[in-house]
């Protein structure tokens, strides 16, 4: 737990970043939700259907656009791989990053919802994305705050 609950903004770009002085348990639901996050990549860029309909429940049979989303959807996981694989460097080498994480993952939701917004998708059910989007937000937002707050040792 914190032993202050006023928070920091400067720790978002510590002098040090190697030293992190907040929650462990900030760094673990960091941790945790990057991998979740690796796993996404890897089964946008690998699947079949890079996840469109088995997991976005997008329909891919459209003669004239389905193989161009399947493709759409590979390259978005191969982006969101590299992103995963920059985000590990930084957490696990440079563990003061922990609070610039924790915001990339919050902000994530809100671009991927205005997105979403701006350029709706036609899907067959709820995708666990769209599910989950505004459930993370607050989650997320929470734990960025914590990890600005030093933390008792």
């Amino acid at each position: 737990m914190p032993s202050s609950w006023q928070p920091s903004p400067a720790r978002l770009l510590p002098a040090n970043p190697s030293l992190y002085d907040g929650s462990v348990l900030s760094f673990w639901v960091a941790i945790v939700w990057l991998g979740i996050i690796t796993v996404r990549s890897c089964i946008h860029l690998l699947a079949p259907d890079g996840g469109a309909q088995s997991i976005a429940t997008i329909d891919v049979t459209a003669a004239a656009g389905g193989a161009n989303i399947v493709a759409i959807f590979g390259q978005w996981g191969a982006i969101q791989l590299l992103l995963a694989l920059l985000l590990w460097v930084l957490l696990l080498r440079w563990r003061g990053t922990v609070p610039l994480v924790l915001l990339v993952f919050t902000l994530e939701p809100v671009f991927r919802g205005l997105a979403g917004y701006l350029k709706p998708v036609t899907t067959m059910g709820t995708a666990p994305g769209a599910a989950l989007n505004w459930l993370v937000l607050p989650v997320m937002a929470f734990f960025v705050y914590l990890s600005l707050c030093p933390a008792r040792r």
